[in-house]
């Protein structure tokens, strides 16, 4: 299947996921290549080559800049995506969003700014797939 045709950056993720699982507390930088999905706490920094996703019961707090990033839990902190930012209605954000092109779903809770670095303009969503 193209994979331009896939809605969603997750939808089009292949290979290897990093894992930070509930339960699990990551403190400190983090960075390197690839995907990764957070289901736990993260306490840091990143500058990561790769998308993020952050689970419904992950949290991060800290500056986190990645290629796409997905957000369905809690981030505490500035997120900075040379591509997309989908935010589900499930999120909380409390810091600025900066992405090629924003997603927020109806329910979504941002306090700050969004900006968008590329021509389009903020979309509003509403999420129709359950985890």
């Amino acid at each position: 299947m193209n994979d331009s045709k896939k809605r969603r950056f997750r939808d089009r993720q292949t290979g290897p996921v990093s894992l930070i699982n509930e339960g699990c507390k990551v403190t400190g930088q983090l960075s390197g290549t690839g995907d990764f999905m957070i289901s736990g706490e993260v306490e840091g920094d990143s500058d990561l080559s790769g998308s993020v996703a952050i689970t419904a019961k992950g949290v991060w707090r800290g500056f986190l800049r990645a290629c796409s990033v997905m957000i369905a839990g809690t981030v505490e902190g500035d997120i900075e995506a040379t591509g997309h930012v989908e935010i589900a209605d499930s999120a909380r954000i409390t810091g600025t969003v900066t992405g090629e092109a924003i997603a927020v779903a109806a329910g979504a809770v941002v306090e700050g700014t969004m900006r968008t670095t590329g021509r389009s303009e903020p979309v509003e969503f509403v999420e129709k797939r359950q985890s």
